[in-house]
């Protein structure tokens, strides 16, 4: 049961760094924008990160499915070595 769940975590970061470190990269750049701007404007840092996220998600979004089934397909084949 273990292995499963340290996979299950491995999984979950592979699928998640693509989009959150470039959501990161965007926030770092836009938070310099609005500091050497003195814009203080919260939708200037709320829009950006949404579009650059639901974009990631369509542009990464078949090679997350594919990743999340195949470690579906892991899981589901390894059970009957799980049962006494």
């Amino acid at each position: 049961m273990l292995p499963i769940v340290g996979k299950a975590f491995i999984t979950a970061i592979m699928v998640l760094l693509p989009i959150l470190g470039v959501t990161m990269v965007v926030s770092v750049l836009i938070s310099i924008l609005q500091a050497a701007t003195q814009i203080q404007e919260m939708t200037l840092t709320f829009i950006p990160k949404l579009f650059i996220t639901l974009l990631m998600i369509l542009i990464a979004g078949p090679w997350i499915m594919r990743t999340l089934v195949g470690f579906t397909k892991d899981v589901l084949a390894s059970i009957p070595g799980l049962l006494p």
